[in-house]
C-alpha cells in the first residue's frame, strides 16, 4: 500500500464577502426563525434551575412557615 502524505494546513484570511444585501437579509431571518427553538430550550432550562435554586434557599431559611 502507498504511503499517504499529511498536507500542513493553508491560512486563509477573508478580507470581503460580496452578497446582496437582500439575500444577507433572508439569512439573518432565517437565522432569527432558527434560535427561537434554542431560546425556548434555554429558558426552560434556566427556569427550572431557578426554581430548584428557590426551593432549595427557601427550604434552608424556612420562608414558607410564617403561618
Amino acid at each position: 500500500m502507498g504511503e499517504k502524505k499529511v498536507q500542513e494546513g493553508q491560512r486563509v484570511i477573508v478580507t470581503d464577502i460580496r452578497m446582496p444585501f437582500w439575500s444577507m437579509v433572508v439569512f439573518m431571518i432565517k437565522w432569527v426563525i432558527a434560535s427561537i427553538p434554542a431560546m425556548i430550550v434555554l429558558s426552560i432550562i434556566m427556569s427550572a434551575l431557578l426554581f430548584i435554586v428557590a426551593a432549595i434557599t427557601g427550604s434552608l431559611w424556612n420562608v414558607g412557615s410564617f403561618f
